[in-house]
């Protein structure tokens, strides 16, 4: 008689072991699914605060001033006295640094995660975006060169032209770097079927003009106006993060 109850006791542990697997088999895809929806909420998120951490610098800037590379080097030292507004665009750079990497890499592994289909355009974006990121480090700490070094000058020296030169060759190096991370998001993206084909065209057209823009870096860093060819490109870039991040916040694609 013991005998028998061992026996249906063990039975009975045997079914409640297979069945909580059974559940936790069943749970494993609706967590996966719950990680996938937050990566790609928090993927959306970083484009749409760095375009805008972006657009905000970039309006700083310009409401202090802000020269063209082909403006007189006095203007550029009346503009570098301006430290105040020079401090808000350089901390705000700071910060857009991560949040592209973030991106950048986020946007690798959702790709990833939807099949074999543009991932490879995806490590192109990943790498340029990482080249990207050190340029531009390079770019911010450049211009903070150019404000600290006219700290109580009353006219340019060559120092300090030298400092206003090599922060106007960094951002054309930029360009470039620049137009490949599009690119490759913009193919990348469109062939997992995260945004429309008007983003791919979006991102192919805009990417081609900094790239363009961009390997004329010598001239542009001289003062050329061939600087204004990349700037559709980078207002398109601009644009591409806010709708893309907005198509991933909401689930689409």
């Amino acid at each position: 008689m013991n005998d028998l109850r061992k026996v249906a006791q063990v039975s009975t542990d045997t079914k409640s072991a297979i069945g909580g697997t059974r559940m936790s088999e069943a749970a494993t895809p609706a967590v996966a699914a719950g990680n996938r929806v937050s990566t790609t909420r928090i993927v959306g998120a970083a484009a749409i605060a760095f375009a805008t951490s972006v657009a905000i610098d970039n309006a700083v800037l310009i409401g202090a001033g802000a020269p063209t590379f082909g403006d007189p080097i006095e203007q550029v030292l009346a503009f570098a006295q301006n430290r105040d507004a020079v401090a808000i665009a350089v901390g705000l750079q700071a910060v857009e640094l991560p949040l592209l990497l973030i991106f950048v890499t986020g946007l690798h592994g959702l790709v990833g995660r939807r099949g074999a289909a543009g991932t490879d355009w995806s490590r192109l974006a990943v790498a340029a975006g990482a080249t990207l990121a050190a340029i531009f480090a390079l770019v911010t700490v450049s211009l903070i060169g150019v404000v600290l070094s006219a700290g109580g000058l009353a006219e340019p020296t060559p120092a300090f032209e030298l400092a206003w030169q090599l922060h106007a060759a960094a951002f054309a190096l930029a360009l470039p770097a620049l137009g490949a991370t599009f690119i490759g998001a913009a193919l990348a993206t469109h062939a997992s079927g995260l945004t429309r084909p008007w983003q791919r065209l979006l991102g192919v057209a805009g990417g081609s003009l900094l790239i363009l823009a961009g390997a004329g870096n010598l001239a542009i860093a001289d003062g050329s106006p061939l600087l204004f060819v990349g700037l559709p490109g980078f207002a398109a870039w601009l644009v591409w993060l806010v709708v893309t991040g907005l198509r991933l916040i909401r689930g689409q694609g």
